[in-house]
């Protein structure tokens, strides 16, 4: 069990995006998911800690897919009332030189022995404000800039004060991400200006490696929304003279800032050099990611793994055939859900592969369609597979949408010799229903352009190993042949065609090893499903993850 430092007192955990349930649209991907997850591990810890974030009203984006694979976008809207209270307690920020009133929604995670965690959701659709200031926490990821700032300093500096209405007396203020970032500039007013006054109390996590998605803001969108909340000159101190950069800003005001990742601490030392940062592994929570029939194998084997989930090291023990079994029951609900959402037909006796997370180009969808004559001929030669896929593009991501279209264009070429299909609308129940019941987990990224990847960590939990490039925790958490398999070159290795030399090792690893295994000697199979719950489920958990915020980051 983690141990609590005693001069711990409260931490206040900012997020733009917090996911709870998928009828919540309160999240995008995985940054909302992770901070789900953390805000669940502080309650079964019992540790003091408060969440903040919008109240995205009307989500991020519903998807659909035409005939051609094209996505269509509309708002995901859902009623707060379902899910959260709302509180009387309100708090004022000035945007364009005008005031704008927030409204603050709770919601309170409860952990099994009844300890309490309240998430507050910031809310500005509120009838004293102007229409324009209004949408202005509906919609998760705006693209328009002055939206986004706008957000932003709700967030940010809104979310700091609300906190003070709410009388919470917050040791350490955690910015999940840079969107939080202008919070320090209100505890930086708040501290008479003193600089490492407001070190003392915050933290920040960086969580991307892609310089493009660091935001930034000129300074002079920056004076005309931000106004004169703290001088330019100051701020270009804090940042840099071009812009506001919001990671330098978090960078700058933060005592202790980290990466996901150790290869994401490498890659951020090198974008920002002259700053300390850490490596914190991310983790998932698993009481919420094992699948009902895993559960109740650990609940017989390894109990008390709810509360120390260290101890799913000691699956090991677990008698094979029970694994097996747990697997094909999560399995057929998986390809039940699927015929039941899609034109193809699978059978939940074929091999599956699964691919699902948020679509961008550098994690390669396509990768598996490089060369298609070769994937038929592995069908035909080593036994039917079968493909699922899913994940949706931001709606103004155009090269997102065309990566979509190119991974549904090959689905309908090869619809006659391979079964595939691509789910709309991936949420979190189809996260946990795909990551519980494919037989393998599938992740292609380019080598330096993932963070983490905690998908591959609920897909352990389940008993899926995972075949990926080296790149995020898979470095960390990979054993070939153990715990899943690697595709392509050493992480420090460059091909000169990534894409060929990459794709090449993925189809030789099905052809050789993984798809022969499968079929044909189910033991050694069951026994690297196994050595995944063993060796990777048992530590890349949320309790591991906190604990060591809690030592490094938070005392």
């Amino acid at each position: 069990m983690i141990k609590i430092p005693q001069e711990f007192d409260t931490v206040a955990y900012f997020s733009m995006e917090i996911g709870l349930e998928s009828d919540m649209r309160t999240y995008s991907g995985g940054l909302g998911v992770l901070a789900g997850d953390t805000l669940r591990t502080f309650a079964d810890l019992n540790i003091n800690a408060v969440g903040v974030t919008q109240i995205n009203s009307k989500g991020y984006n519903r998807q659909v897919l035409d005939e051609n694979g094209n996505q269509i976008d509309s708002p995901d809207e859902w009623n707060p009332e379902d899910f959260l209270e709302r509180l009387p307690e309100t708090t004022t920020v000035k945007i364009e030189g005008e005031d704008v009133k927030i409204g603050v929604w709770r919601r309170e995670i409860e952990s099994p022995e009844g300890f309490t965690v309240p998430i507050l959701f910031l809310d500005t659709d509120l009838e004293e404000n102007k229409e324009r200031f209004r949408d202005i926490t509906s919609r998760l990821y705006g693209d328009d800039r002055r939206y986004r700032l706008s957000q932003e300093i709700v967030l940010g500096i809104g979310g700091a004060r609300i906190l003070d209405e709410l009388g919470y007396n917050i040791d350490k203020y955690h910015m999940n991400e840079s969107h939080s970032s202008l919070l320090s500039l209100e505890l930086l007013k708040k501290q008479d200006m003193d600089r490492e006054k407001v070190k003392d109390l915050c933290v920040f996590t960086t969580h991307t490696p892609e310089g493009s998605a660091h935001d930034e803001f000129s300074y002079g969108l920056v004076e005309e929304v931000l106004g004169d909340f703290v001088s330019i000159s100051e701020l270009k101190e804090l940042s840099q003279e071009e812009s506001l950069h919001m990671s330098l800003l978090a960078l700058n005001l933060s005592g202790y800032s980290n990466a996901v990742s150790k290869r994401h601490g490498e890659v951020s030392k090198q974008m920002f050099p002259e700053y300390s940062i850490d490596s914190i592994t991310n983790g998932v929570h698993p009481p919420t990611w094992v699948s009902e029939s895993f559960a109740e194998v650990y609940d017989e084997w390894v109990p008390g793994w709810r509360s120390d989930p260290y101890k799913l090291k000691h699956a090991v023990g677990i008698p094979e055939e029970e694994i097996w079994e747990a697997h094909l029951s999560e399995k057929e609900k998986l390809i039940d859900a699927v015929n039941n959402n899609s034109e193809v037909e699978m059978n939940d006796r074929v091999f599956t592969i699964g691919f699902a997370r948020r679509a961008a180009p550098y994690k390669r969808a396509d990768l598996i369609f490089q060369d298609t004559d070769r994937l038929v001929q592995i069908a035909k030669e080593k036994g039917d597979f079968q493909v699922i896929f899913a994940g949706k593009a931001h709606p103004q991501g155009e090269k997102s949408k065309e990566m979509i279209g190119r991974v549904t264009g090959h689905i309908r070429e090869l619809k006659d010799d391979i079964k595939m299909t691509y789910l709309q609308g991936y949420d979190m129940d189809w996260g946990a229903l795909l990551t519980a019941g494919v037989d393998l987990w599938l992740n292609t990224p380019e080598r330096g352009r993932e963070a983490c990847g905690t998908s591959g960590m609920k897909a352990a939990c389940n008993g899926v190993p995972q075949l990926s490039t080296l790149d995020g925790w898979w470095i960390e958490g990979h054993l070939e042949d153990v715990t899943g398999w690697k595709i392509g070159l050493e992480p420090e290795e460059t091909p000169e065609n990534a894409y060929q030399t990459d794709s090449k090792d993925l189809y030789e690893k099905l052809e050789e090893y993984i798809m022969p295994c499968f079929y044909a000697d189910r033991k050694k199979w069951v026994r690297i499903m196994r050595n995944a719950i063993a060796f990777n489920a048992s530590y890349y958990h949320t309790h591991r993850m906190v604990g060591e915020y809690l030592v490094n980051a938070y005392t």
